[in-house]
């Protein structure tokens, strides 16, 4: 039973090791920044995974210690990228808004100027 079950686990690590040179392709060639922090935190998630049946496998609990711990290194790294990716969106959709609120500033004075001259024209046509 126990010969079934060290197979099963170095299968799984073997699977696992191969979901994580997908997700580095994924990090790497990712279209968006969306893209590459997912397989950034896939990553994470596979080598935690791994810990964990390296724990069963090699029957050493101090590796469940270690992988609390990346869990919880790998949890605030992607926090934190993702704030950094927030920041950099928020600035250029900003950036972009700023951009079309003066242009609809500069139109809507255009047309304020414009029906201002009217309206003195016609104040000076009746007098």
């Amino acid at each position: 039973m126990e010969e079934t079950v060290d197979l099963f686990l170095k299968i799984a690590i073997v699977f696992s090791s191969i979901a994580i040179f997908v997700c580095f392709i994924r990090a790497v060639i990712g279209p968006s920044i969306a893209d590459r922090l997912l397989g950034i935190n896939m990553i994470g998630t596979q080598v935690i995974i791994i810990i964990a049946e390296l724990t069963v496998l090699m029957g050493e609990a101090w590796l469940a210690d270690v992988a609390t711990v990346y869990a919880l290194l790998s949890f605030l790294g992607v926090v934190v990228l993702t704030k950094i990716y927030i920041g950099i969106y928020r600035k250029e959709h900003l950036n972009d808004k700023q951009e079309e609120d003066n242009a609809n500033l500069e139109k809507a004075s255009g047309a304020d100027i414009k029906a201002g001259k009217t309206k003195r024209m016609e104040r000076g046509k009746n007098r």
